[in-house]
């Protein structure tokens, strides 16, 4: 392999010939062989972004000369085309600051846009610290790449899931409004309720998702820039935090703010806390739907086998013909690893240490992997079992007609103990509760159809 020989504050050191990194990045890759985690592509462009609106920002407060800020702003406009992407190797177990990924950042951009230059004749030469990263330091750079990042992601691919997968059970909520099926508490059967009624509970629960996530995204705007080492904003010009906050709200076309006290936003992660709170409220109302699917759709005869779902594939290696709800089964495990993810990120958010957290790449890492799992296991959970739910009519009557809940129906008529009586001898006698009605002489036949209507006890008459 061929080299190129770096230098940095340490000494100098062999980079790979064709990577567009510098000294930093290379000693971080010698220095941390950790996992394979690698930072998100997702933390990388937006520091890209948070780059570029930097330059501007320099440019326009006279700290920056144009043709640098052009460079930069080229060279981040490739990260964001998905155009050097090989050259951000590093991996979250790195220093707890992220200093070394917002150098690989830096460094790269450095590269780029001096290879910009010379293809426009400048003399400029970019430094990686003196110019990309000018009015800038890891510490405020990096949990502004993390809410930059959460914005877009949540906004722009969690949120649009949820609608999709909202959106095909509110169609099977109208289509199966007038089917009625026993209810269930307690894994017990209780009254009826319509299929369209069941399924509501869970169009319900998107709803209230929607609603909590984009409420907490509005947090995630305030962006630490400017707070520089400590918060104090030592080598940013005072107007600089509000004018690169502008840019970046033109460069994503989302609205951020600068946070007004840099010391909370360099330590804390609150925010981060809190919008993954609504993900893991999200991933407990996700776990319910599809329990609460495969629960309905088992069987075939051994179960409830109330709805019936698509066959996706062979569901055994060994028993032929068996189909089984592999859908709700990777939906299930991706919201036990979202509920992993968010102790860990609340544990790592605890330990902001006097002016600065030092768990930022875990938080980032663990945030980005949650949002894209829920994302992605919604849209597959929909495209491939909720748009081809149907009802299994058949059981849904034989279960209706079963029941003895539909006893509840007769408390009005002749009382409460009176009605457990009837229970109690249907199932003593195996049955029907018309029939145990009629034999205590505490309804006639007639009476009994008139009172016990199963269509009329799922809504309030």
């Amino acid at each position: 392999m061929d080299y190129r020989i770096e230098k940095d504050t340490i000494g100098e050191i062999k980079v790979p010939a064709d990577k567009f990194w510098g000294a930093q990045t290379q000693r971080s890759k010698q220095n941390f062989p950790i996992g394979h985690e690698k930072m998100p592509i997702e933390i990388i462009k937006a520091f890209a972004i948070t780059k570029k609106g930097s330059a501007i920002a320099n440019h326009q407060l006279g700290l920056l000369e144009k043709e640098k800020a052009d460079a930069i702003s080229y060279a981040a406009d490739q990260v964001l085309a998905d155009k050097l992407t090989d050259h951000f190797p590093l991996v979250v177990w790195q220093t707890g600051s992220g200093t070394q990924s917002n150098m690989n950042v830096n460094e790269v951009l450095a590269h780029v846009g001096n290879k910009w230059l010379k293809e426009q004749e400048s003399d400029l030469v970019l430094h990686p610290n003196d110019d990309v990263n000018k009015s800038q330091s890891s510490n405020d750079t990096y949990p502004t790449a993390l809410h930059i990042a959460a914005v877009l992601k949540l906004e722009d691919t969690v949120l649009p899931a949820v609608k999709v997968l909202k959106d095909s059970i509110g169609k099977k909520v109208e289509a199966f409004k007038d089917i009625v099926k026993i209810g269930r508490t307690h894994l017990q059967d209780a009254t009826p309720i319509t299929l369209g009624q069941e399924m509501s509970g869970w169009h319900r629960m998107l709803e209230k998702a929607e609603i909590m996530i984009t409420e907490s995204v509005d947090h995630l705007k305030d962006l630490a820039i400017g707070g520089t080492a400590v918060g104090t904003g030592l080598n940013a010009h005072p107007d600089y935090a509000e004018k690169v906050c502008e840019e970046i709200s033109k460069i994503t076309n989302k609205n951020f703010r600068s946070e007004p006290v840099k010391f909370h936003s360099l330590t804390s992660y609150d925010e981060a806390v809190y919008a993954h709170g609504a993900l893991k409220a999200l991933a407990a109302d996700l776990m319910k739907v599809a329990n609460d699917v495969r629960w309905l759709a088992s069987g075939p005869r051994s179960g409830l086998g109330e709805i019936i779902i698509p066959a996706n594939e062979p569901g055994s290696s060994i028993m032929p013909g068996k189909v089984n709800p592999t859908q709700s089964e990777a939906m299930t495990m991706v919201v036990t690893q979202v509920i992993g993810n968010d102790a860990t990120i609340a544990f790592a958010a605890s330990q902001g240490n006097f002016e600065l957290n030092v768990f930022k790449p875990v938080i980032a890492y663990n945030f980005i992997q949650s949002a894209q799992l829920l994302a992605d296991s919604m849209l597959s959970f929909e495209e491939r079992c909720v748009r081809g739910i149907e009802p299994n009519h058949e059981k849904i009557k034989q279960f209706l007609n079963d029941s003895l809940m539909l006893v509840t129906a007769l408390n009005p008529h002749i009382g409460y103990e009176n009605a457990a009586k009837i229970a109690k001898k249907a199932y003593e006698d195996n049955s029907t509760l018309k029939e145990a009605a009629v034999a205590l002489n505490l309804l006639t036949e007639e009476e009994f159809d008139q009172y016990v209507v199963p269509e009329d006890m799922t809504h309030t008459l």
